[in-house]
């Protein structure tokens, strides 16, 4: 039953992804949902690959390590999608696809030396917030563009795009301006970024906001709760 009705919730969120790419006038298949298994067990996490999602992504490192050894016999595209701390980037890296979470410059140097290590380049996103909330890790809009050109010079980080979290006690209306900022960012970064670095990727919205940030041009939502809630 649990597996059937994870299909189902599965297949609603995709429907409300399609509408949204429509409202935002790009096609659905532009939009990459991640599965954020942070509340839920691995048994989930399990049904919900099985159900066809198979980008998952946790928000704490060591959950990430435990959901990965227990899902090892299924080719999972892991996501960090939470803080990354520098002494758990060799644990981490070799699991993952995807570091939503890159918000400093010592932790990405940190992740290219690691990443030296392992003889691979690691995508990483760069964690940018846009809320101005002192609790939220990330760069300020105005730190990035100076940051382009060092980071280009790292030869095992591939820096993909853009994350960001919208504000806690906002609304919607406030998420959908923090999103188009966040878009709005990325486009005019693009104009500057070195050619090693490419801006394709916005990671922008989760559960309660996601459709508006498609609508503002996401191209990767963090979803959880209105996948797993109300499922056994």
């Amino acid at each position: 039953m649990t597996s059937a009705r994870i299909a189902e919730s599965l297949a609603r969120v995709r429907d409300k992804i399609a509408a949204a790419a429509r409202r935002g006038g790009c096609e659905a298949e532009t939009v990459r949902l991640v599965a954020a298994t942070k509340y839920v067990d691995e048994a989930m996490a399990r049904a919900m690959f099985e159900a066809g999602c198979q980008d998952l992504g946790e928000s704490r490192p060591q959950e990430l390590w435990r959901k990965a050894e227990g899902l090892a016999d299924l080719p999972v595209r892991w996501h960090l999608i939470g803080h990354l701390q520098r002494n758990k980037i060799a644990k981490t890296l070799p699991l993952v696809s995807l570091v939503h979470s890159a918000d400093s410059r010592r932790l990405i140097e940190a992740i290219d030396a690691a990443a030296a290590e392992l003889g691979r380049a690691m995508p990483l996103l760069l964690e940018v917030n846009i809320s101005g909330d002192a609790t939220k890790h990330g760069f300020r809009p105005d730190e990035v563009e100076p940051l382009l050109e060092p980071l280009a010079s790292l030869k095992h980080v591939e820096i993909r795009g853009l994350m960001g979290m919208s504000s806690l006690e906002g609304n919607l209306d406030t998420a959908r301006r923090e999103f188009a900022s966040l878009r709005q960012l990325r486009d005019r970064l693009q104009n500057v970024a070195p050619d090693r670095i490419s801006l394709t990727e916005l990671s922008m919205g989760m559960s309660d906001d996601y459709e508006g940030a498609i609508e503002e041009g996401a191209t990767i939502v963090r979803i959880g709760s209105a996948l797993f809630e109300g499922v056994d």
